[in-house]
C-alpha cells in the first residue's frame, strides 16, 4: 500500500529538504506551502521524476483557516512533518500582542489543530508518525528571541504529552530540534555575525537543511520503531 507523508512548510529550507529525501525514498507527499509556488512546482517535478505521487496544498497556517484548508486535502495518511514556522527576532519588551498571537498561531495551535484533526486518519495504520521541527531555543531559549523560543519550547512539551497519549495506538510522536540551519532563517544576520555564530559552534559551521532531514527520515522509519516521546538535538554540539 502506498505510504503518505504530510509536510507542512514544505516550500521553506528543512522542508524542500525533506520532501526529496522522503521522495527518493518512495514517500508519496503532500506538500503543503503559503506563499512560494515556484519552491512547490520544483518539488513536484521531483516526486514526478522519482515516481512519487505529490498533492500541493496552499493554506496559511497563521490563521486556524489553514488547518482547515489542509485537512479538507488530505486523505490516506502514514505521517506528519510539521516544518512551518518564522522566527521573531527583538526585544521581548518590544514585542506586541499581534506578534505573539501569530507566532502562538503558526507554531503552538495550527500543529495541535492538525494533529487532533488528522489523528482519525493516523489511527487507522499499524503504525504512524507525527515529527515537529523545534528549535535549539526551545530547550535551551535564546535573547532577543523570547517569544519564539517558548513557542519551540510548547512544541516540546506537546511532543513529550502527546506521545505518551498515543503509544498504544500505533503513533510515534517525535521531535528534532536544529541549531544554525544554513535556510533563509538566518538572512538577517550580516555575514560578520555568521562568521561569529560559526565559531559558537564546535562542529564550526551552519547545519544542511539535508542533514535535518535525513534525522526526520529515520524518525519516520522503521529503524524508529521505539523512539517516541523524544526530542533529537542537531546542533553540532552547540547544546547538549
Amino acid at each position: 500500500m502506498k505510504k503518505f507523508a504530510l509536510i507542512t512548510g514544505a516550500s521553506g529550507g528543512i522542508g524542500k529538504a525533506c520532501a526529496s529525501v522522503l521522495a527518493k525514498e518512495g514517500w508519496n507527499l503532500y506538500l503543503h506551502y503559503h506563499r512560494n509556488q515556484d519552491a512547490i512546482n520544483e518539488l513536484m517535478d521531483l516526486c514526478a521524476s522519482l515516481g512519487a505521487e505529490a498533492i500541493p496544498i496552499q493554506a496559511d497556517l497563521s490563521a486556524e483557516e489553514g488547518v482547515d484548508r489542509i485537512t479538507e486535502n488530505v486523505f490516506h495518511l502514514d505521517a506528519i512533518c510539521y516544518a512551518s514556522g518564522t522566527s521573531e527576532y527583538g526585544l521581548f519588551l518590544d514585542t506586541d500582542g499581534k506578534k505573539i498571537d501569530e507566532q502562538y498561531q503558526i507554531h503552538v495551535k495550527s500543529p495541535m489543530l492538525l494533529c487532533k484533526r488528522l489523528l482519525p486518519r493516523l489511527m487507522q495504520n499499524e503504525v504512524s508518525h507525527i515529527v515537529l521541527v523545534s528549535s535549539i531555543w526551545g530547550q535551551t531559549g535564546a535573547a532577543c528571541e523570547v517569544v519564539y523560543s517558548a513557542m519551540k519550547g510548547a512544541q516540546i512539551a506537546f511532543v513529550k504529552a502527546l506521545s505518551k497519549e498515543l503509544a498504544r495506538s500505533g503513533v510515534l510522536v517525535n521531535a528534532v530540534a536544529p541549531g544554525a540551519v544554513a535556510t533563509n532563517m538566518l538572512h538577517i544576520f550580516s555575514d560578520e555575525e555568521i562568521a561569529d555564530l560559526k565559531e559558537e559552534i564546535p562542529l564550526g559551521r551552519l547545519a544542511k537543511p539535508e542533514e535535518i532531514a535525513q534525522t526526520i527520515s529515520f524518525l519516520l522509519s522503521k529503524k524508529a520503531a521505539y523512539i517516541t516521546g523524544q526530542t533529537i538535538p542537531i546542533n553540532g554540539g552547540w547544546y547538549e
